[in-house]
């Protein structure tokens, strides 16, 4: 299994990969206005890397539930002092959270590696267009609706075999809009328009969710759904939790981990590996 990103190409049969989450927003869900500053968010994603992350997503506008969209201007002004600063102080990939066409491209030219679009690059038109004619990695998610709306009554006949079908739909025409599957990373999209039942399941189910040989990135760090599991309102309480996320995720076939807490995940990742393939 591996994952093409401009001229890389990682190989993730044994080895998966820890996305760390720098939130360079005001209103995010667990961390909203900490590194809203640029030079704090760039100190905070070194140390992410100095921890073990593989790559940086950088986002500058919140897609919490209900969450305002932010226009152009502020996301540009938000994340490309960021990118900047960051690419000629490490060669740890950069990828650009937004939903926006004209946001990935800018940050691609400032020195981004990926495009993870929680829209499944359907928010916008020109977003295909780009990541067919760049030569960037890519991640596509299932989403219901869009922020505002996904969490208002989420329904589905049947949550394992509807996102599956989602995304196979994505990577089919991604593929035939010119972009290579060797690129494209996906991801089902925890907490987005799903219930609490909808997560555990497609958490159950998480080998069904593979398609074609491509990577399956899992997003659940510090997630809502941990804490009406573990019966608490607050945000600390979801720490060890994610930990277990990570290691069952793995486990059963997910190779990127997005996460707030790199080190500790990243070490779970490592001994789960070393579990199932012996690889230390």
């Amino acid at each position: 299994m591996t994952w093409r990103i401009g001229t890389r190409t990682l190989d993730l049969t044994s080895r998966g990969l820890i996305m760390g989450i720098v939130n360079v927003t005001p209103d995010s869900f667990s961390d909203g206005g900490r590194f809203a500053d640029p030079g704090r968010a760039v100190e905070h994603a070194l140390a992410m890397v100095a921890e073990g992350a593989d790559i940086l997503d950088i986002g500058g506008e919140s897609t919490r539930p209900g969450a305002e969209p932010v226009g152009e201007a502020e996301e540009l002004r938000r994340v490309l002092p960021v990118i900047r600063a960051l690419r000629p102080q490490s060669q740890v990939l950069i990828s650009i959270d937004t939903m926006k066409a004209s946001v990935a491209r800018a940050a691609l030219d400032a020195g981004a590696d990926i495009i993870n679009d929680v829209t499944g690059l359907r928010g916008d038109a020109a977003m295909v267009r780009l990541a067919a004619e760049k030569d960037c990695g890519l991640v596509a998610m299932h989403m219901i609706g869009d922020p505002q709306t996904m969490q208002n009554a989420p329904h589905y006949e049947n949550v394992v075999a509807e996102v599956r079908g989602y995304l196979e739909d994505r990577l089919r025409m991604l593929t035939r809009a010119g972009i290579a599957p060797e690129r494209i990373v996906l991801d089902p999209g925890f907490g987005f328009g799903k219930t609490l039942e909808h997560n555990l399941t497609l958490l159950r189910h998480l080998p069904d969710l593979g398609i074609e040989d491509r990577p399956l990135l899992i997003g659940v760090s510090r997630k809502s759904m941990i804490g009406k599991v573990i019966h608490s309102t607050h945000m600390a309480d979801r720490y060890w939790p994610t930990i277990a996320l990570t290691a069952h995720a793995r486990e059963h076939g997910a190779r990127i981990i997005r996460v707030h807490d790199v080190k500790p995940n990243a070490q779970a990742l490592r001994m789960t590996e070393a579990i199932i393939d012996g690889v230390a």
